[in-house]
């Protein structure tokens, strides 16, 4: 994916964060830039998938994921950077096909429209998860 298709999701992103709201025009082309995964994601967020997990004292966080799959696993992602699914690694890191998982994509889009559940925890709970990583 180019920088020029990464800035133009980012401002996209932005505006949702700033109205949070999201346009058919807005969700036509984060569908052009991320195709099938855009529209898991909307699904996880459509379910209330997406928890915010923040430390009360640091103020670092990161994001649980419920996935779609019948068993309802949870993925730990930081929404730029890293997934602990499969398909973050095998189609972004591996292949280099995608940009975002559908996980991370929803943390994204949740986190735009304000419908993630914080959670706020203490710094030690946090790095208990994050050493799980």
């Amino acid at each position: 994916m180019s920088s020029i298709s990464l800035l133009v999701a980012e401002t996209i992103w932005s505006h949702m964060e700033s109205t949070r709201s999201v346009s058919d025009e807005q969700l036509s082309i984060l569908h052009t830039l991320f195709g099938k995964n855009l529209e898991r994601a909307t699904r996880i967020v459509d379910q209330k998938g997406v928890k915010k997990i923040s430390a009360e004292t640091s103020g670092r966080s990161i994001f649980q994921i419920i996935g779609e799959s019948k068993r309802k696993e949870e993925y730990l992602c930081f929404p730029q950077h890293y997934c602990g699914c499969y398909s973050f690694f095998y189609d972004i890191v591996n292949r280099g096909e995608q940009l975002y998982c559908k996980h991370q994509l929803a943390a994204r889009l949740a986190v735009s429209l304000g419908t993630c559940d914080d959670v706020k925890v203490s710094d030690e709970q946090l790095a208990q998860l994050l050493a799980k990583l």
